[in-house]
């Protein structure tokens, strides 16, 4: 979030319908100082502070015994002092991922304050709870989540006040067939103009070197520490196409149940010697590259997640002029190739032979965790949790729908014993490595109109337009339909993957 917030921010201060006079930048943990002192500069004089209380992070990692309803009295507490006499149209609240559902009470007192002073509130949504997160619904109702009604009610707020922005156009269509035009899309901001100065590349370059201990190939993943990053494909992919590089990835562990995934893959890495850096940027900021540096300064990026709401490392490789190897999400391709992007490594998925991972022990391990993921969802959406189809397929599996276990045991083989028996199955991975051999890899073109979409002026006249649309009429009943529209596709097989099903390694 803090990225887009860099990214964002400076466009909706310049955008003159929005008047922007002052910031705050509200949550429950503090930015970090370098970070802040950096964001104010690139507003203008527009003065920022912050008001940070822990009672407005994520419920399950706030520490002590707080009860649900001692979260909800101290959330609504801090919401009001936050706000204090603002009032109507001089004020809005740009509230991010409230969809993740992590707080289901700041969330719902930020509605309340708001309604009750005139405020208009942008509820922004990057993520779903409900996205292969289902294991959350248990801490949910713990704090307040009540019924899966009620959770909608609360996301997907129907209050003339709220407006609704998505990142992607699917995202943006289910939310419009209930909200009409309460609901509106505002893709991320990027800009093909940003490249850091070549002695900011030169010195990430060099910082690179002094981290890995030697100078080599970089491939950068520039995301956080996730499960659903997916970073053993990427380490695979590396392994295959580029056995002398690195893999770099950028963001270190955001939350404890990310933990016991992060820890089995560095694990690993250290076991078998894998030429692999995991989370570089991890601890203070002091003396380290921006992301922009380090994208600049890396031979390749890869971005091999599962899921993702928009794909800003799509564009940001672009805009570095980095080779990019992406694999295809069905809910964001089509969004990028309509502003233009053509990404010549772009690939659906990744093929393995069977032989190369224990497949009687993996297939009762998924199906034991399958079956304990659909019998934790709420009754009602388990008859939308169809089977995975790939567990009656013969024949070659795809890395990504493996368990990290699995996918382990794959990354196990010695890299030139793995590719010579999966090579066959991916034609494109084969053209690739020959490619990136000589380091002439496809770099994907910033589109000549792109800037007209992504753009900061294009961003900050969205943002203005979403709040002066007229609220229009919606029914009562939309919230829930408009969840259960979204509850039957995610828990669809194909939109299935083991690794997200349970926290466990």
């Amino acid at each position: 979030m803090r990225r887009i917030i860099e990214l964002a921010l400076p466009a909706l201060v310049g955008e003159r319908r929005l008047g922007v006079t002052s910031v705050v930048l509200a949550g429950g943990e503090a930015p970090g100082k370098k970070w802040a002192t950096d964001l104010r500069a690139k507003l203008a004089g527009v003065p920022v502070t912050c008001a940070i209380d822990a009672a407005a992070g994520y419920v399950s990692e706030i520490g002590g015994k707080w009860t649900a309803g001692q979260v909800g009295v101290a959330v609504t507490a801090w919401v009001e002092t936050v706000l204090g006499e603002a009032s109507g149209a001089d004020t809005v609240v740009w509230a991010h991922n409230l969809g993740l559902g992590r707080n289901l009470a700041a969330a719902g007192a930020w509605v309340r304050a708001c309604g009750r002073r005139g405020v208009r509130l942008v509820a922004h949504h990057h993520d779903w709870w409900f996205d292969n997160r289902w294991q959350r619904w248990p801490e949910m109702r713990r704090t307040g989540g009540r019924s899966l009604a009620a959770v909608a009610r609360t996301i997907f707020s129907t209050a003339a006040h709220v407006r609704h922005a998505a990142i992607n156009r699917a995202d943006q269509r289910v939310l419009a067939h209930g909200l009409g035009a309460r609901a509106g899309w505002l893709p991320n901001l990027a800009e093909a103009g940003a490249a850091p100065a070549k002695a900011a590349v030169g010195a990430a370059r060099a910082w690179l070197d002094g981290v890995l201990g030697e100078r080599a190939p970089v491939w950068l993943v520039p995301c956080r520490m996730l499960r659903r990053k997916n970073f053993a494909e990427a380490l695979l992919l590396t392994r295959w196409l580029r056995p002398e590089a690195w893999l770099v990835t950028t963001g270190g562990v955001s939350s404890a149940e990310e933990q016991g995934y992060a820890a089995a893959l560095q694990k690993a890495a250290t076991r078998h010697g894998w030429r692999v850096k995991l989370g570089a940027l991890a601890g203070p900021e002091d003396a380290k590259p921006t992301v922009a540096a380090l994208l600049a300064a890396s031979e390749a990026v890869l971005l091999t997640s599962l899921q993702e709401g928009f794909g800003l490392p799509n564009l940001e490789a672009a805009a570095a002029g980095r080779p990019l190897l992406v694999r295809t999400l069905p809910n964001i391709a089509p969004d990028l190739a309509e502003f233009g992007f053509r990404f010549p490594q772009a690939y659906d998925e990744v093929w393995i032979e069977r032989g190369l991972f224990d497949v009687r022990a993996e297939t009762a391990r998924q199906e034991a965790r399958w079956r304990a993921w659909r019998a934790g969802l709420p009754r009602t959406c388990r008859a939308w949790a169809t089977r995975p189809p790939w567990w009656d397929a013969a024949g070659p599996v795809a890395f990504s729908r493996l368990t990290l276990t699995a996918q382990l045991e794959v990354l196990a083989h010695g890299a030139e014993a793995s590719w010579a028996r999966c090579a066959p199955l991916n034609p494109a991975l084969r053209r690739w490595r020959g490619r990136a051999e000589t380091e002439t890899l496809g770099v994907s073109r910033w589109p000549r109109g792109a800037a007209r979409r992504l753009g900061a002026e294009a961003y900050g006249r969205g943002f203005a337009h979403l709040l002066e649309t007229a609220p229009g009429k919606v029914a009562d009943a939309a919230p829930v339909r408009i969840a259960e529209e979204f509850f039957r596709a995610k828990l669809a097989g194909e939109n299935q993957y083991p690794m997200l099903w349970s926290l466990t390694p």
